[in-house]
């Protein structure tokens, strides 16, 4: 391997064990040390990471870890995303009346604990995930699943027979492409309730039925190619194969995700070899590493969008004309020239292009003239002060001083309150933000995800049982929540791309969200590696396949 300006230094070679060890100890590298030829270790932003439960966590980089650790009953075919494939599921039919679909489950297959998978881990999933009740559940409760009927509406009829019973008969596909969310990964019932909460510590010990949530946090119960040996919030995560895993076994012992912030840092570490990946470049460093001996990049689209939203609770946010304004305060011909130049392009509606019914239409530019007659006719003429929640990091960071210059240029003073992923992600899903910045990746391959969250709120209140983006920011709609529930039934797909069409154009004109730009996901690597590939979803970046000559 070439290692460029670093011919004299000393080389130090570590074990994976030992190499995990430091890395997660936070102690610095003393010398230059290529990664081991079984361990691969990425360097990547995993400061979003708040829990590592399938059925509590909804964070993007915790996505990529759920999808190598666990298996599902059907998963997204990558070689068709139209269609679902099956996981643990050998095959299943839908009853005519389209309400009850049933899954024969492969024989013999065993969980990472050596527990042998049957339909009553499979049912006892879905019902610690719509009990727990936490933000994924939503997928599963929207086909009529509640905490009192859950138990009968998803059962095993037999060992290897799973029964699931929702109550309107939907397109099969959309019900496939849900169960391909990681909310539907299928866990270890034996080995998670050996973990249950205990309430108070007595010689009796009673426990909790919190499902194991608490141990789940930082553990895995899954039957995936790999299992979680250790999640050090901010520091790295790291992930050991699992020889009981039912398909070919990977060829890597051990993935390191070692948790670097910054662009550079990242680009400097590939370019030394101490890491075999590099996930979060900005424009200016994959200009750097373009010629760069050794190394290769690799992109896929992703159906994710940047956004920012303001929050219905603030009463000048809240004026429609305030709305569409700050849509005329975004330069978007510059952060797309710049900030996410070959990461991203500008790309203004809800749903991302791919997507059945998905409009192309960028409307908005940047007119400071035609903001402030908006904000004049909202009787706000002067401007006034707000804060926007941000994300540390590129292009979040870029994006938000761009919008605060902007915006400026109105009377609207906006203050930055900068924050780690899971700072303002709670903050956010809390409704105590002003204005946020972040990014949304669709839960599964079917327009009614991003329709749902952007387009639906079903109850507006603090309590409310779903809580899509619409809900987090307090935008009551319920005329647009039943065209999201239309849309969802429509058999045919021509009709059903009409309303998705509607929605995208209503919310363009009177929602609080200003859609900026569909990401592209790119990442840098070492040429020495073999089956590196991005996947069209963040739970579809699998590490199994990969290899190092």
């Amino acid at each position: 391997m070439m290692m460029e300006n670093f011919a004299l230094r000393p080389r130090m070679w570590l074990s994976g064990a030992a190499l995990a060890a430091l890395l997660i100890a936070g102690a610095p590298m003393a010398a230059h040390a290529d990664t081991p030829a079984d361990t691969l270790v990425e360097g990547f932003a995993i400061d979003d990471i708040i829990t590592m439960d399938p059925a509590e966590s909804f964070e993007i980089s915790t996505a990529e870890i759920i999808g190598n650790t666990y298996e599902l009953l059907v998963r997204l075919d990558l070689d068709d995303t139209s269609k679902v494939k099956g996981d643990i599921a050998e095959s299943w039919t839908v009853s005519d009346d389209g309400l009850t679909y049933t899954f024969k489950l492969k024989p013999g297959l065993k969980f990472a604990s050596g527990n042998p998978i049957t339909a009553a881990d499979v049912a006892w999933s879905f019902e610690r995930a719509v009990k727990l009740d936490k933000g994924p559940a939503f997928i599963l409760t929207q086909f009529g699943l509640t905490k009192d009927n859950v138990t009968e509406k998803a059962k095993a009829a037999d060992d290897g027979t799973f029964v699931f019973t929702v109550d309107k008969p939907y397109a099969p596909s959309f019900v496939l492409n849900c169960l391909s969310a990681t909310v539907g990964a299928v866990v270890d019932k034996k080995l998670v309730m050996e973990h249950l909460k205990p309430v108070t510590p007595s010689d009796d010990y009673k426990y909790d039925n919190d499902f194991g949530n608490d141990w789940m946090k930082k553990h895995s119960a899954g039957s995936g190619p790999f299992t979680l040996r250790e999640w050090q919030a901010n520091q790295a995560v790291v992930l050991d194969r699992n020889d009981n895993y039912n398909g070919e076994k990977s060829k890597l012992a051990r993935v390191i995700y070692r948790h670097m912030k910054e662009s550079s840092a990242q680009r400097l570490a590939l370019v030394a070899g101490d890491i075999d990946v590099a996930r979060n470049l900005e424009p200016n460093d994959l200009d750097a590493i373009a010629d760069k001996s050794g190394i290769k990049t690799i992109s896929a689209p992703k159906g994710t969008l940047y956004y920012i939203s303001l929050n219905q609770k603030n009463e000048k946010l809240a004026k429609p004309e305030v709305r569409q304004a700050f849509k005329y305060l975004i330069n978007y011909d510059a952060i797309g020239k710049t900030l996410i130049k070959g990461i991203g392009e500008i790309h203004q509606t809800f749903l991302p292009k791919g997507d059945l019914g998905a409009l192309d239409e960028n409307p908005f530019k940047l007119d400071v003239a035609k903001a402030k007659e908006l904000l004049e006719k909202a009787g706000l003429k002067d401007g006034f002060n707000v804060t926007m929640d941000v994300r540390n990091g590129q292009p979040v960071t870029g994006i938000a001083e761009s919008i605060q210059q902007t915006a400026g240029q109105a009377g609207i003073k906006i203050e930055i309150i900068p924050g780690d992923g899971k700072q303002t992600l709670t903050k956010y899903r809390a409704r105590n933000h002003d204005i946020y910045i972040g990014q949304w990746g669709q839960d599964y391959f079917d327009p009614n995800s991003n329709a749902q969250t952007f387009a639906s709120n079903a109850d507006n209140s603090d309590d409310g049982p779903v809580a899509t983006l619409a809900w987090r920011n307090a935008w009551d709609i319920p005329e647009l929540s039943k065209q999201t529930e239309a849309a969802l039934l429509e058999k045919d797909s021509a009709k059903r791309a009409d309303l998705y069409k509607d929605l995208q154009k209503k919310v363009l004109e009177t929602s609080p969200f200003a859609i900026i730009f569909q990401q592209i996901e790119v990442a840098a690597y070492r040429d020495n590696l073999k089956g590196f590939k991005l996947g069209p979803s963040f739970d579809t970046n699998f590490v199994a396949p990969i290899s190092k000559d």
